[in-house]
């Protein structure tokens, strides 16, 4: 019985701690740890609404880049890290990707709190200017008369553009080869040089350099065609029936952080996303902002996970 009393001091001491720990949040600088290189769309989202954070909390906000495994080494690392609201991570939908690819993984989804989901963009299939292919159709063309030799590039093996590649081979019969890079900046480097044949990436990571000419884009994965790129066609439109995906990155913690600093870190995150400085930053590079609640991002990660592991057994997409 005493042990039991001196249990139940305990928790209600670590309780009050807890309480008074978030209540005093932030003291201290917040990490955003990212799962790709600096450049990549990710970062560039990690970095313009971790600028503004810093400026509403009163505290710095780092940006600490951790590529690498397919973002298993910074989804692990941000599982394991301390519940507290000053580690967090900017993820994507390679969080759920990765349960369907690969085994033994350093984290659950479980392993996280949910603070928001940032924006959606779709997916783009960008050739370089000297690829022969001026529309989807020319480049299923060619790569029907070339079969198994022409280059896809995509940000990494397991990520969302690796797997919009393998679901367009399934549907259009084509048999590309797939080149995973450690990020999407150096894979969007080698596309526009020549050095692939086309790339599958998330719009914001390709925008400034179709923007300024230096690939073309042939189709993108949204039901209706992407705002920044009216004139590109989706892939439904361009003739492949039933090609349709959505990618989301979004803030998360590790999983126990309180409810509180969530909470807190919701309001603010989500102020900075809605601002008019921030839209001006992100629109025009391809992203739709969303800012939701918690329960949207979580809702994402329980019901939305079950539509990638279908694409992926319906693809045979694997890892690398």
């Amino acid at each position: 019985m005493k042990s039991l009393q001196a249990l139940s001091v305990l928790a209600c001491l670590c309780a009050g701690f807890a309480v008074d720990c978030a209540a005093q949040y932030p003291a201290r600088a917040i990490r955003i740890i990212v799962p790709v290189p600096p450049g990549a769309s990710l970062d560039t989202l990690a970095r313009t609404v971790g600028a503004r954070l810093s400026a509403r909390v009163g505290q710095t906000v780092l940006i600490e880049n951790q590529p690498g495994g397919a973002g298993n080494i910074a989804y692990g690392n941000v599982a394991k890290a301390a519940p507290d609201g000053y580690t967090l991570l900017l993820g994507w939908d390679g969080l759920q990707i990765n349960t369907g690819l690969y085994k033994n993984l350093p984290y659950q989804l479980s392993s996280f709190a949910p603070i928001t989901m940032a924006i959606t963009a779709p997916q783009i299939l960008v050739v370089n200017n000297s690829l022969p292919a001026r529309s989807l159709g020319d480049y299923i063309a060619l790569a029907k008369r070339q079969r198994g030799k022409m280059t896809a590039g995509s940000p990494g093996s397991g990520s969302p553009g690796h797997l919009a590649a393998a679901l367009f081979m399934t549907l259009t019969g084509t048999e590309l080869i797939h080149v995973p890079y450690k990020g999407g900046a150096p894979a969007a480097i080698d596309v526009i040089a020549g050095h692939v044949d086309s790339l599958f990436i998330t719009l914001p990571g390709i925008m400034n350099h179709v923007r300024a000419g230096k690939g073309r884009p042939l189709a993108v994965s949204t039901p209706g065609r992407a705002p920044a790129l009216p004139d590109v066609p989706t892939f439904a439109q361009a003739g492949v029936k039933g090609y349709e995906l959505i990618s989301w990155q979004g803030l998360l913690a590790p999983a126990a952080t309180p409810p509180e600093i969530v909470a807190l870190l919701n309001t603010e995150i989500v102020q900075v996303l809605r601002s008019a400085e921030v839209r001006d930053v992100l629109s025009p590079q391809g992203y739709e902002i969303v800012a939701t609640t918690p329960a949207v991002l979580e809702t994402e990660l329980k019901k939305g996970t079950e539509k990638w592991l279908q694409l992926i057994k319906q693809s045979g997409a694997k890892a690398d």
